[in-house]
């Protein structure tokens, strides 16, 4: 007489297997998707941060938009100047801006004749700042752009997104 044997046998195993991987195929695509579009609401939130913050800067400072994004970091308890004005965290002040699988680029244009009393740099009439996936596909689908306007726009291929763009909604 045989003694029966206690477990699973062999093909149970690989059925469950099986299932298993099943399962994995379906939900890592959601959970990928779900990923960029967090990385792209993280995206569209930082651009409107700087937003804020250059227009608090050009009415604070008197020097117009913000020459850099250093200009508008620094760190309490120092005192808050034109050159460190602390109205931005250090992550957004920091370039390069590499942030929730984006690259987030502030630039000036347009400068002043002259910088204000008490300022290193002249600041500008106009800026724009763009926020672009570091990997089309994996860590965002859009990129994304903002100037002095205040609107928001996409580029649905990732690419250079410009003012020419689609506003978000």
């Amino acid at each position: 007489m045989r003694k029966k044997e206690k477990g699973f046998s062999l093909i149970e195993l690989l059925i469950v297997v099986a299932i298993i991987l099943i399962i994995a195929a379906i939900a890592i695509p959601n959970l990928l998707r779900s990923k960029m579009a967090a990385n792209e609401a993280s995206a569209v939130g930082s651009l409107r941060t700087l937003n804020t913050a250059a227009v608090t800067y050009s009415s604070t400072w008197g020097n117009g938009y913000p020459p850099t994004q250093v200009s508008m970091g620094g760190v309490p308890p120092a005192l808050a100047t034109c050159d460190l004005s602390q109205v931005i965290d250090t992550v957004l002040a920091t370039p390069p801006v590499t942030k929730s699988g984006y690259t987030i680029v502030y630039t000036m244009a347009n400068a002043n004749a002259a910088a204000a009393p008490g300022c290193a740099a002249a600041g500008g009439n106009t800026y724009t700042i763009t926020a672009i996936p570091i990997t089309v596909g994996t860590t965002g689908q859009r990129a994304f752009f903002t100037d002095q306007s205040g609107v928001i726009r996409a580029d649905p291929t990732g690419l250079a997104p410009t003012v020419a763009n689609q506003p978000i909604s």
